[in-house]
């Protein structure tokens, strides 16, 4: 099992990650933008945007570690306040410029400000609003989800929507354990679990062979 680490802050992962001052700029927005849009419709909890760096866009941005480095399409499912799909999207601009990016958003509203927050970013991306479960297959290098469901649940919408040897990339809360046991039932597939930069008790779980045949 992967040893517990103490959270990280956000500045101290971006130097360590030597995100550009572009980037960074872009971030600055996106966070200005979600606490200005939260204060009119439900993007993120209230209480959370005090510690909106770490809570969100830390614990959104340490998931591009677990892309790889060939990956060309992310789709990120339920992506609400676009966490993790739109942070990764402005992330890759630097750091995987040839990843493709579609959030899946089925609230009109939430896929607005998605739109919105991508143009004032000048971060390119598709943003479709539906449900996943209703989306046609999407075929994609890698599936990500956050707060969306229980792992039994995004199993089978990963599978859905990857490819052939794609991964699918979740990070879960302290109860991970719980919802990997009972994930196991949905189907064979391989899972590690890597430390989270923000909770100690949480963990990244990344998931491969889903739509392997």
């Amino acid at each position: 099992m992967p040893r517990d680490i103490g959270p990280t802050t956000w500045v101290d992962w971006s130097r360590s990650q030597n995100v550009s001052c572009e980037t960074l700029h872009r971030l600055d927005l996106y966070a200005e933008m979600l606490a200005r849009w939260s204060s009119r419709i439900n993007l993120v909890a209230p209480t959370t945007l005090a510690d909106l760096r770490e809570r969100h866009i830390l614990d959104s941005a340490q998931l591009l570690a677990h892309i790889p480095e060939d990956a060309r399409s992310l789709c990120d499912l339920g992506s609400g306040a676009g966490l993790p799909g739109l942070v990764l999207a402005v992330l890759a601009v630097e750091f995987r410029p040839k990843l493709c990016t579609e959030l899946v958003e089925a609230d009109r509203r939430k896929a607005v400000f998605l739109r919105e927050a991508a143009r004032s970013m000048d971060v390119t991306l598709r943003v479709l609003v539906a449900r996943a479960e209703d989306l046609p297959a999407r075929a994609a290098d890698v599936v990500t989800a956050r707060g969306l469901a229980p792992l039994a649940r995004l199993v089978p919408l990963a599978r859905r929507h990857l490819r052939p040897g794609g991964r699918a990339i979740f990070p879960k809360g302290a109860n991970w354990e719980k919802e990997a046991r009972e994930a196991r039932a949905t189907g064979t597939f391989t899972m590690a679990a890597a430390p989270s930069l923000t909770d100690p008790a949480a963990r990244i779980l990344v998931i491969d062979g889903l739509a392997d045949v």
